[in-house]
Parts: structure tokens; C-alpha cells; sequence
């Protein structure tokens, strides 16, 4: 069918994964880390976060849109945020080599872009209200006069308990691998001070992602935030992601501009997970739970733009469809984005009703959970100090 294939193409290859991981095992240090914080970053379960992700779901009917289908793209969003929060991790490690136990300023010449990089420490800085204890800035030497000074990184952090806040521009770092991504930047705060129920926290920001050309660029990813958050061995996350192009029916040059909106909590060491989704517009100024994903249920919404699509498809020809009826007929294709989504570590289970009872306190856990203003995250900015 049309419109599978229409939804099918929304699994693109997305702009952010131009953030490469590095070898960590290959950099993690051995030694003592000085000053600069031994951690940086909340995993999350594979359950949620795989790059190897595939639905266990096996449809008997060939008019059912898979589980994979519906939620493979949350996997992969959830994934450039750990991806975001994985490159401050390698370059703290990678810093290590300087063996940084006081105020420095040294030059040194990549090995990435082979540019010459300018690395600064200095004590008790003052960022974003908060006082802290180191604050280390790596420039591109030829590019300090820009107006963004060059700054390929910041990060900003005290030691006991370890918490920090890391700013980071790729373009600056590597003008190599990065070079059509002038204006892509993340930022990741981690804390191990905690708050609320958390344990530990992150929250990982990108923004300015560089739009895909060709068949993807309807659906390609510009800003993304989310919040992750540790208690025992369960790990929440909740936020948003915008899509400026995203269209379920090209014909209609209105309904362009949604944003995934996502609660999940996941459990480490059963690999289990529990999922919602809703998908409102780039342009909705909402933050109540309900307007965002319920109102928005993915469901709600694939139902009402693939309704909209059909009808107007029929209208072409003179025939008038009842909206009602067509939405009913779509019912039993969209069984699988009944919410919540169960999911384990190869991906999708199925949706609606829990596999078993162990998914009982993650399905508690979402159930407080809110994502951020659609609204907010499509105007989403990031700035050096």
C-alpha cells in the first residue's frame, strides 16, 4: 500500500549520526582522571537505545503496519542522544592524555582535520547561574575571531558529587568529517547530585542538524532534547524531537512540521522497556500530558492524516468518502500503535497490553512523565559562554 510505503520512508538516515562515536574501550584511561570528571553520561537500556534495533512482532495479517514500523524511528532518536552524550565521554578520555591537574593553556594540532586547537582550563567559572569549579574550552585557532569564537568545546564541571554541563560545536572540532554541519551544536548536562527520585540525570540537547537532500529530507531531524534519569536499575526518558518537513500527505501543504514526543522507562537488567509516543505539530504550543500524547497518540494522528489522506485521494475523482468510516477501516492496520508500546532488547513486542506482569512498575513510571513544549524544542537554540 501507498500509504506503508509512506511510512515506511520516515526510517531515514538521520543528520545527527554525523556525530561518530569513538573507540571508547580504546580510549577509556587507565590512570588516575586528575580534575577532570571520571563520568559523564547515564546509559540507557538496549531496550530503548540499539542501533541494531528490529521488531520482534510477526504480523499474521499483511495489511498490519509493524510494530518496527511504527516505532524503530523512537529507537533511532533515542540513539542520537546517547550518540551526543557518548562524544563528551571519548573527548573527556581523550583529554586525559594532557594529564590536566591545574590551570593550563596549550596548542595542540589535530589529528582529525590536522587544525591547530587551542585547550584552556581555568578555576571557578560562573555558567548558567551556577558556580563551578573548572571550566575547559577548546578552540580552532584560525577561526577565534568568528562569532562563535571558534569554540569547538566548553565544558563545565565540579568534582564532588561529579555534575557538570558540556557544550559542543563538531564543526569546530573536526572541519573534516563535519564540514556540512556548520551550525549543528549539543549540549549535555549530567548530574550525580541527583533530583527528585533520580539517582543521577542528563539532559542532552541537539540543535541546528543539517537537513538531508533527497528521498529522506521530508523527514529529516533538526533539534532534539531529552531528559534521562536513573533510579536503581530503572532508567526514564522523556522529550522531543522536530521534523520541520515531516508529511504524511504530500498534497497537502498545511500539515507539514511534527515532532516526536516520547515518555519510556526501561529496565537495565531485564532489558525491558515501556513506550508512549504522540506526534503534534512543530508549531503546537501544548505541554499538558494529555494534549501531547493523547490527543497526539501516534495513533490518533497516523489515523487522522492517513483518513485526511484517503479521502482527498477519492475527492480527485468526484467520490466523497465518510471520514468516520474511513478511520474505522484503518483501525485493525494501526493495531500495533495502540499505546503504550512494550519493547525488550530486539525491540518491539507489541502494543496495548503487557507481554507479562515485569513490565508492571515501568508502566507506572511513564505514567508521570511529560515531554517537553513541541513548540519549545522547534525553536530550540544552544550557546557558547
Amino acid at each position: 500500500m501507498k500509504t506503508r510505503n509512506l511510512f515506511l520512508g520516515m526510517s531515514f538516515a538521520v543528520a545527527a549520526l554525523f556525530f561518530t562515536s569513538c573507540e571508547m574501550d580504546r580510549l577509556r584511561p587507565e590512570g588516575e582522571f586528575g580534575i577532570l570528571p571520571e563520568r559523564f553520561k547515564v546509559d540507557i537500556p538496549n531496550s530503548l537505545s540499539n542501533s541494531n534495533f528490529k521488531s520482534t512482532f510477526k504480523s499474521t495479517a499483511n495489511d498490519t503496519i509493524s510494530g518496527n514500523a511504527i516505532y524503530g524511528h523512537l529507537n533511532t532518536f533515542i540513539a542520537v542522544g546517547e550518540v551526543a552524550a557518548d562524544i563528551v565521554v571519548a573527548t573527556i578520555w581523550a583529554i586525559h592524555f594532557y594529564n590536566i591537574e591545574d590551570v593550563l593553556y596549550l596548542s595542540f594540532t589535530s589529528d582529525d582535520d590536522n587544525r591547530v586547537k587551542n585547550l584552556e582550563v581555568v578555576k571557578n567559572v560562573e555558567f548558567r547561574d551556577r558556580e563551578w569549579e573548572y571550566q575547559l574550552t577548546i578552540t580552532d585557532a584560525e577561526s577565534e575571531g568568528n562569532e562563535d569564537g571558534g569554540i569547538g568545546m566548553q565544558v563545565f564541571w565540579s568534582k564532588n558529587p561529579i555534575e557538570g554541563i558540556a557544550l559542543y560545536k563538531p564543526y569546530n572540532l573536526d572541519r573534516n568529517k563535519n564540514k556540512n554541519a556548520e551550525k549543528a551544536m549539543a549540549s549535555i548536562e549530567y548530574s550525580e547530585k541527583g533530583t527528585g527520585d533520580y539517582e543521577t540525570y542528563m539532559i542532552v540537547e541537539v540543535a541546528g542538524l543539517p537537513l538531508p537532500d533527497g528521498i529522506f529530507e521530508p523527514f529529516g531531524m533538526e533539534t532534539l532534547k531529552m531528559f534521562v534519569g536513573k533510579k536503581g536499575e530503572n532508567i526514564d526518558v522523556y522529550g522531543n524531537s522536530n521534523h520541520p518537513n515531516m508529511q504524511f500527505n504530500p498534497n497537502d501543504n498545511e500539515a507539514v512540521g511534527f515532532g516526536w514526543a516520547f515518555v519510556a522507562s526501561g529496565n537495565d537488567s531485564k532489558d525491558i522497556a515501556v513506550a508512549e509516543v504522540g506526534l503534534p505539530r512543530s508549531s503546537a504550543d501544548i505541554t499538558d500530558r494529555e494534549e501531547i500524547l493523547v490527543d497526539n497518540s501516534i495513533k490518533n494522528v497516523i489515523t487522522r492524516e492517513l483518513t485526511n489522506y484517503v479521502v482527498s485521494q477519492y475527492a480527485k475523482f468526484g467520490l466523497t468518502l465518510n471520514p468516520e468510516e474511513v478511520a474505522a477501516l484503518l483501525t485493525p492496520y494501526l493495531k500495533n500503535a495502540d499505546a503504550p508500546g512494550y519493547f525488550n532488547n530486539h525491540g518491539f513486542i507489541q502494543g496495548g497490553v503487557a507481554p507479562n506482569s515485569e513490565y508492571s512498575e515501568l508502566e507506572s513510571n511513564i505514567e508521570s512523565l511529560v515531554p517537553y513544549n513541541p513548540y519549545t524544542i522547534t525553536n530550540l537554540g544552544i550557546e557558547f559562554k
